[in-house]
């Protein structure tokens, strides 16, 4: 009779743990899905998704599946704060990989570092969102997207360095991200010595520009430079053509969302912004995804929303996978710690992730990973 429990105990306990081993691993992502930054949200989770299907088909991460929970966080900071509490504490992910706007980022990330889970922001660029835990001993907080330091010592380069530029003038939604960008673009052009010549601020969903415009024109601004999303970029590219005024748009990387581009039309063409990815496929790794990524959504036109959401979501999840699988499971600190002192190297879309991390640097994208991409007739090509 005890023969027969302990061999039912055994069986008993054999297909808990097995039940347990099969369980998948709950991954976080959280974006705008819907409203004007959704092309960069849409983008990134579909970058993900397309990660996520390729790591489960060849097994998982130490046998697992990885589970996507997605979450719509309509680019608003309460919205975001009311998710990151659900996917934690609700859903009990592993890790959260998303974030596009930096206001929600900032407002949001806060429950992960309490929670000692981490955090990969894949697009939000605000230069604070790394640092904003830096003085903690752990810091739960990554990226892999360029930040706005490197973006807008990037634009005031192409500006004033290689274009000429003396007298510019600085356009920035009133954003958190407009906001920070805009304060960058200003140390920027600090340290050439110079001040913009105009500095406007505008709102989201504004559709006359001209108050702002005139302003920069009767200053004498010889180029304008951006900070903000993409209906309201194509307000200013559409209200200069307007005004009959004429002079180079260059801004930070949300100038290649769709939304600009379309809304923009003839008036885009020329525009500047500093990329991490094109939707060119200039390496094998890139074709695949870009063949893969047009294969698995047909986006209108074969454009991608916003290539550079999609590459850096995809990215993020190779990234995070492999910090699962060296950390041995799903602790938060021992991920972090992976990711902090990463073994493998990662071929990514972006770059191929070589110790991306350290225990005092959470950037994984480097100035020298960052291009310029420029609006050519619907699409963004490469800058000559």
């Amino acid at each position: 009779m005890n023969f027969m429990k302990t061999v039912v105990a055994s069986a008993v306990l054999g297909f808990s743990v097995n039940a347990i081993a099969a369980e998948p691993i709950k991954i976080g992502v959280a974006g705008p899905f819907t409203g004007g930054s959704a092309p960069m949200g849409v983008s990134m989770r579909d970058g993900v998704k397309l990660a996520v299907q390729e790591i489960n088909a060849k097994g998982g991460v130490l046998g697992r599946q990885l589970q996507m929970v997605e979450r719509d966080d309509e680019a608003k900071n309460e919205r975001g704060v009311q998710i990151a509490q659900e996917l934690i504490n609700k859903e009990k992910v592993v890790a959260t990989v998303g974030y596009i706007n930096t206001g929600v980022a900032l407002a949001s990330q806060r429950f992960y570092q309490d929670a000692k889970i981490p955090v990969m922001n894949n697009v939000a660029t605000g230069s604070i969102v790394t640092k904003q835990f830096a003085d903690k001993p752990e810091n739960y907080v990554f990226r892999n997207a360029a930040n706005d330091t490197i973006q807008s010592g990037m634009i005031i380069e192409e500006a004033v360095t290689r274009r000429g530029f003396k007298k510019v003038a600085i356009l920035a939604d009133s954003t958190n991200y407009g906001q920070l960008g805009r304060e960058d673009l200003e140390k920027a052009l600090e340290k050439k010595g110079l001040k913009a010549v105009a500095t406007e601020k505008y709102n989201l969903k504004d559709v006359d520009m001209t108050p702002q415009l005139l302003k920069a024109k009767q200053a004498g601004a010889q180029a304008v430079l951006t900070y903000g999303i993409g209906p309201e970029l194509a307000q200013i590219a559409n209200g200069m053509e307007k005004l009959g005024w004429k002079v180079p748009m260059i801004g930070s990387w949300t100038l290649s969302m769709a939304n600009f581009i379309d809304n923009a039309g003839k008036n885009g063409n020329g525009t500047r912004m500093p990329q991490t990815f094109i939707q060119e496929p200039t390496t094998p790794r890139r074709k695949a995804f870009i063949d893969g990524y047009l294969k698995a959504y047909k986006p209108a036109g074969n454009r991608i929303p916003s290539p550079v959401s999609a590459a850096q979501g995809y990215d993020s999840i190779y990234l995070l996978a492999a910090a699962i699988k060296q950390a041995g499971g799903t602790d938060g600190p021992k991920i972090r710690a992976a990711l902090e002192n990463l073994n493998e190297k990662i071929e990514g879309v972006v770059t191929t992730y070589d110790k991306p991390f350290s225990k005092d640097n959470h950037e994984a994208i480097n100035a020298g990973l960052v291009a310029f991409g420029e609006v050519k007739d619907g699409r963004v090509v490469a800058a000559k």
